[in-house]
């Protein structure tokens, strides 16, 4: 049994659609992530302009706010391979066109605009297809292993991006790349990926239903909107990373210091979803959700105290460990809806995650600039445990309730009417 629990790596692997979205999805993430350092270059060498550099930097970020709530429900309507492909033909256009010579720098800013409001698509029709393709305890692993891929990917991206600028002869011969990754992509999920259509309707308005539906279903059933918002949370243990180069001012480290500070959170998470999923029985996962989710934040206002580099470097790596609840938060979210509307669910998580995102580095930025960078990295992160702590009550609540009353037998709401389901997940929170 504990064989099972602990199912390795492999056991995800063995299915061949799993290994065609795991590879399609990471050479098109460094791709990404090469395109991202690629086109900051391009424009500032073009403009000279730290400011104009940032924004175009940041327009691969900001879209996907506003895109997810209306692109993932495609993820319910259409074949999730065909949704996958077409995201990934799409952005290979887009980006090509980038790469064009002599293209004006607004006809860039719209290119990249529009390549980021797709990328909440392939993640919605992603996610949608895991469970289906990973049942039973497979799922959680091959989950487990997606995140890992997205942080290694990350700092590999940026880390080889440099090199890769020279070696591909500046930032138009990494766009160009950029654009072949998600062709290639394309290729890899109509080669190996079987069509995976979604779930038959339950209800006649299950497909219908639009993101506020959606938002609906996941807000007013507390077996969404609990995992849901300790995924969200994160958003505020984010404020090192945007605080980071202030804080080593403060501290007094070198300037070289901020690298290794802004790297400590991805290659702590990096480690703690590894323990997680190769240690870790997964039947103590619903137990540890909200108790990690809490303990999480508390790193952080040890940061308060504006500790020397060594121990920030501990610290800040310890809350990344600690976010591994991530992985179990959206294991037990995606279990509990559907499949027919798991596309939706999808972008109503990814959306609120780009906002948290944006509004805890906002906050963090707004209190550092009335206190000192340290004492603004410790605010936040108590609010956070905070809201942990709320979020664990409202849980133990509605396990008191089940126990009290008749099992629970109902799944997340129709989007308009439909029938109940059996919850498939059986996480207690």
């Amino acid at each position: 049994m504990a064989a099972v629990a602990r199912a390795g790596f492999g056991r995800a692997f063995e299915v061949p659609g799993f290994r065609a979205l795991w590879t399609a999805t990471v050479q098109s993430q460094l791709g990404n992530q090469l395109a991202r350092l690629a086109l900051a270059v391009l424009v500032f060498d073009r403009t000279s302009s730290p400011v104009l550099t940032a924004l175009t930097y940041a327009l691969t970020f900001l879209p996907p706010m506003v895109a997810a709530p209306l692109l993932t429900g495609l993820a319910d309507r259409f074949p999730r391979r065909t949704v996958l492909m077409s995201a990934d033909l799409i952005r290979a256009v887009l980006i090509g066109l980038t790469a064009l010579p002599g293209l004006p720098l607004v006809a860039v800013g719209v290119l990249v605009t529009l390549n980021a409001c797709v990328h909440p698509l392939y993640s919605a029709a992603s996610g949608a297809a895991l469970p289906t393709l990973l049942p039973g305890d497979r799922y959680p692993v091959g989950a487990g292993v997606l995140a890992m891929t997205d942080m290694v990917t990350q700092i590999a991206g940026f880390g080889l991006g440099g090199v890769a600028l020279g070696w591909l002869g500046g930032p138009r011969g990494c766009l160009a790349v950029d654009a072949a990754t998600f062709a290639l992509s394309a290729l890899l999920l109509r080669s190996g990926l079987p069509p995976l259509r979604p779930g038959p309707s339950r209800s006649p308005g299950a497909r219908r239903g639009g993101h506020g539906a959606a938002l609906r279903m996941v807000l007013t059933d507390r077996r969404l909107a609990v995992p849901a918002a300790l995924v969200w949370l994160y958003g505020l243990l984010l404020a090192p990373e945007a605080l980071a180069v202030p804080f080593t001012h403060q501290i007094g480290a070198g300037t070289g210091a901020t690298g290794w500070l802004m790297a400590a959170d991805p290659v702590g998470a990096l480690i703690g979803t590894l323990l997680l999923t190769r240690v870790v029985p997964q039947r103590w996962w619903p137990a540890l959700l909200t108790p990690l989710a809490v303990a999480a934040g508390v790193p952080l206002i040890v940061s308060a105290l504006a500790p020397a580099l060594p121990v920030a470097l501990v610290l800040w790596s310890l809350t990344g460990v600690l976010t591994c609840y991530i992985t179990i938060a959206q294991v037990t979210y995606v279990r509990r809806v559907p499949d027919e509307r798991r596309g939706r669910a999808a972008g109503v998580a990814s959306a609120g995650l780009q906002t948290a995102q944006c509004v805890g580095v906002l906050v963090a930025g707004a209190l550092a600039e009335l206190m000192a960078p340290s004492t603004a990295i410790g605010v936040c992160a108590a609010v956070g445990v905070l809201l942990a702590v709320l979020l664990a009550a409202a849980a133990r609540e509605r396990r008191g309730r089940q126990d009290s009353a008749a099992p629970d037998q109902t799944t997340a709401p129709p989007l308009r009417t439909g029938t109940a389901d059996k919850d498939p997940g059986g996480e207690p929170c």
